[in-house]
């Protein structure tokens, strides 16, 4: 049967692949890109049934934007695969202070997800693309008060992305299946290429799980889990996301800071 997938962060890497990969098996895939011409591109190299979506994901009025177009030109949303992330940045800081690893690794898919929460089948899914790395979460630095160095930001950005994962799935405990992934450590991706200097792994390696999770049988009753693809299994996070407290102060502080944002 035919799905609709929106990923974000589709033009390049790990998320154009998987679009490949799911756009061949027959699904209608929604792109997502901050750049016009790459986005152009990426529908042209997908092909098949796949449209176009534009979005600053370090921007909550863009991301607003996205969830209301994708609500309104899609017939229906069967999987949503929250991809687009950031690492290394010339400008880490946006104007108001937030950390743009925090408003798109941690905030926009948050907020994007909620918003199409409502259009989302019990039986659909919801994969955000997690990491190895991961952090306890400096609280003012997630407020935008605080500063942090390029890979505290990413692996804090990473571990409160699965913390409300977890918080997601106990709020919805009939569906969709809400999980988080690590596709991979050190994958081929820009990302990897610019923050760590170095080629990286194939990248097939995270396509093929993040297809696998958004599709695949093994992850019908895995909501609120975290598969670690390095380990080739399901997996506890950091012991940080399973402090209860800790996840307590992580979900009110990212709720009241996206409430200033928007």
């Amino acid at each position: 049967m035919t799905k609709t997938i929106l990923i974000t962060g589709s033009t390049d890497g790990i998320g154009l692949l998987t679009a490949k990969t799911l756009a061949a098996q027959g699904h209608h895939i929604l792109l997502h890109g901050r750049s016009p011409a790459k986005l152009e591109a990426a529908v042209a190299e997908v092909g098949g049934d796949s449209e176009p979506f534009l979005a600053d994901m370090s921007r909550m009025a863009d991301v607003v934007d996205l969830a209301d177009g994708v609500a309104a030109r899609a017939a229906g949303l069967d999987v949503v695969i929250n991809n687009a992330g950031i690492y290394e940045t010339p400008e880490p800081r946006m104007p108001d202070g937030h950390d743009i690893r925090f408003m798109v690794n941690t905030f926009a898919p948050f907020v994007l997800t909620q918003r199409l929460m409502p259009i989302l089948p019990q039986e659909g899914r919801v994969v955000n693309v997690s990491s190895a790395a991961q952090a306890p979460v400096d609280l003012d630095a997630l407020a935008g008060t605080g500063t942090l160095g390029s890979f505290p930001a990413y692996a804090q950005s990473k571990l409160a992305l699965m913390i409300w994962t977890q918080e997601l799935a106990k709020e919805h405990p009939n569906g969709p299946v809400v999980v988080s992934v690590n596709p991979g450590s050190l994958l081929a991706s820009k990302m990897v290429k610019d923050g760590f200097g170095v080629a990286g792994n194939d990248l097939a390696i995270g396509a093929d799980i993040l297809a696998r999770a958004a599709l695949g049988p093994s992850f019908a009753d895995a909501s609120g889990q975290y598969f670690d693809n390095d380990a080739g299994q399901f997996a506890p996070p950091h012991v940080a996301a399973q402090n209860p407290d800790h996840v307590a102060e992580v979900m009110d502080v990212m709720k009241r800071t996206i409430a200033t944002l928007m």
